[in-house]
């Protein structure tokens, strides 16, 4: 049986990564902090491991030993992250310099994987061209204009630049799914009759389905032939942030929804207050600066023609059947 580690197991999509794993046969290591849920984790299966990322040397040490005892794993997923701060600072501890750390105490104690993935982001490559609309292409300039986009860039390169082991980088667009946060506030707005869009020109949107995402990077991991490559992840159709709406309210069946556009002037200027607020009450808040310059750019499209050809991938579910699922389990759970 193959071992797999998977950081960041306590979260949204690292929960469905867990599943995945277990559901292909895996003896399956999620790396969890002892202060995070295990609400989504209950599986007897699995094995669990608090890894000491800030402290490279402890780090090693704790390897070294788990390598001794169970002997190193097969696949690493690194999904463990930081999306939102008080103090941007911690987007390059976190994303950038822990990923650091695990790989090179990964190396350091004798724990080398098969194949490492990271799980990264489309805001590593910042803005699409929003005259064209084309997709932005992996061979595009990497330029990110977020403090969290920047973070996953110097993660991307410090795995790039190491030659312990070969590696796959996935970068998602919108991911979303049963449990997800975000887009369900969009669902709950428009669910009590309200849709906010931001900005006059319309976003172009794309999406991946957790289940779909976590399916990728399985597809990644077992295919021998994709060595030290890197994949945007999406289902390939695009939206726009209307249609998306409008989608919601056809699957809630929601006759009357006000469905309005608010100026970017307005937006940033709430983001701001947002930030400021978070910082008196020492809480991350959902309306950031760096939000703000995600809810501004435009153009989210990106070419995944080598993710369909060399990984085989098509979406088990376009928007509407994935919406459909995540809108049954909300109501299912009472969040809706």
């Amino acid at each position: 049986m193959k071992k797999i580690l998977i950081t960041g197991a306590s979260g949204f999509i690292g929960g469905f990564l867990v599943k995945e794993a277990l559901n292909r046969g895996y003896e399956t290591w999620a790396g969890v902090r002892s202060t995070s849920s295990r609400v989504n984790l209950q599986d007897e299966r699995i094995r669990f491991i608090d890894l000491k990322y800030s402290d490279r040397e402890s780090l090693t040490a704790q390897l070294a030993d788990f390598v001794r005892e169970h002997g190193p794993w097969d696949y690493v997923i690194h999904n463990a992250g930081l999306t939102k701060t008080l103090d941007k600072r911690n987007f390059y501890r976190i994303n950038a310099q822990n990923t650091a750390n695990l790989i090179e105490a990964l190396a350091a104690s004798g724990c080398k994987p098969e194949k490492f993935l990271l799980m990264s982001s489309l805001s590593s490559y910042g803005r699409g061209d929003e005259k064209t609309f084309r997709p932005i292409s992996l061979d595009d300039p990497q330029l990110p204009d977020t403090d969290y986009g920047k973070s996953k860039l110097e993660a991307e390169n410090y795995l790039r630049h190491q030659s312990y082991f070969p590696y796959v980088i996935l970068r998602p667009t919108g991911v979303y799914g049963p449990g997800e946060k975000d887009y369900f506030m969009e669902i709950k707005s428009v669910k009590s009759g309200f849709d906010f869009a931001v900005g006059f020109t319309p976003q172009r949107i794309t999406f991946i389905y957790v289940k779909d995402l976590a399916r990728v990077a399985f597809l990644a991991l077992e295919n021998e032939t994709i060595l030290n490559r890197h994949y945007f992840v999406a289902d390939g159709d695009v939206h726009t942030d209307e249609s998306f709406a409008r989608m919601i309210q056809d699957i809630v069946k929601k006759r009357h929804v006000l469905h309005a556009r608010i100026p970017l002037g307005l937006v940033y200027v709430a983001c701001h207050c947002s930030e400021w607020i978070g910082k008196l009450l020492n809480k991350s808040m959902t309306l950031n600066t760096d939000k703000y310059i995600i809810l501004k750019q435009r153009n989210w499209i990106c070419d995944v023609t080598p993710l369909q050809e060399e990984l085989g991938f098509t979406p088990e579910y376009p928007l509407r059947k994935g919406l459909e699922e995540s809108i049954e389990w909300y109501c299912k759970e009472g969040w809706l």
